[in-house]
């Protein structure tokens, strides 16, 4: 941590550099967690590493050791200079200054010409929902996203549907990857410390469908609207999907699915949801 530590202090101290707070940043100052990072991601040389928010490049410098290249997507300028200057002379990194909501990474993937791709990053968590959801919505030929995020926000990520913690995100997650924990990074691991507890995850993607599904936008546009009100019973909530003309037909529907119109959101699994998407497309 100390040889992190200061190499930190003095990249901040050389640039002149105070953490944006609006743009999420802590500095990730601790080797131990760096380490099972890279670890957990398991980078090859014939892989693409997308990291998104390398801020100073503590975490690029290990990745640019592992993987046949890495494209690191930052916004703030500032970051931008600090990773040109520091890696000028290394071959296999491309700094790209992007929003990363903006960015075609299909495209980049593609380009790249690797065999395969990988996410991993220290978020920014102000944004983490947002990043996720695009990573796993845009159809990207990804192997794997391996992140760090708060606490809450993981707990909400890696449980399944139907569990205590489980909100919308937790459904979208679920269909599109397997989720694991890798380690629990303390406040302390951060200059500036933040003030929650993170978490580093993996979404391993799926290569196929966990369930059948006609159309994805009706599932999670029941999903989204059942959670939007969740501690309504389900007949309730997904009135304001606007699929059903009265309560009556949506009770109906749901009793032919053998699923309970008392039931609540968090209580019904995946594949409920998938059912009753499919019946509408009927």
């Amino acid at each position: 941590m100390e040889n992190v530590y200061n190499e930190t202090v003095q990249i901040l101290k050389k640039y002149n550099i105070v953490a944006n707070k609006n743009l999420g940043q802590n500095f990730l100052i601790d080797d131990e967690v760096i380490n099972i990072i890279i670890d957990g991601a398991n980078i090859k040389q014939d892989d693409l590493v997308i990291e998104i928010g390398p801020g100073l490049g503590t975490l690029t410098s290990r990745l640019i050791k592992k993987a046949g290249k890495v494209l690191a997507i930052e916004i703030d300028e500032k970051m931008v200079n600090v990773l040109k200057n520091r890696f000028n002379q290394v071959s296999n990194l491309e700094v790209l200054q992007e929003d990363i909501l903006k960015v075609e990474l299909n495209k980049k993937i593609e380009e790249s010409g690797l065999k395969t791709a990988k996410v991993v990053a220290n978020l920014p968590y102000y944004i983490t929902t947002p990043i996720i959801m695009k990573l796993l919505e845009d159809n990207l030929n990804l192997e794997s996203i391996t992140v760090m995020v708060q606490k809450e926000v993981a707990d909400r990520l890696t449980c399944k549907p139907g569990e205590r913690n489980c909100g919308a995100i937790t459904y979208a997650v679920y269909y599109y990857s397997s989720s694991e924990t890798i380690t629990k990074v303390p406040k302390e691991a951060f200059i500036p410390s933040p003030e929650v507890t993170s978490e580093v995850i993996k979404l391993n993607l799926r290569k196929d469908e966990i369930v059948k599904v006609n159309n994805k936008q009706i599932l999670f546009k029941l999903v989204k609207n059942s959670f939007m009100q969740r501690r309504k019973t389900i007949s309730n909530s997904l009135m304001n999907t606007g699929y059903w003309e009265n309560k009556q037909d949506l009770i109906k529907t749901l009793e032919k699915l053998l699923i309970n119109p008392k039931a609540r959101a968090e209580e019904l699994t995946l594949e409920q949801f998938a059912s009753i998407a499919n019946e509408l497309q009927k």
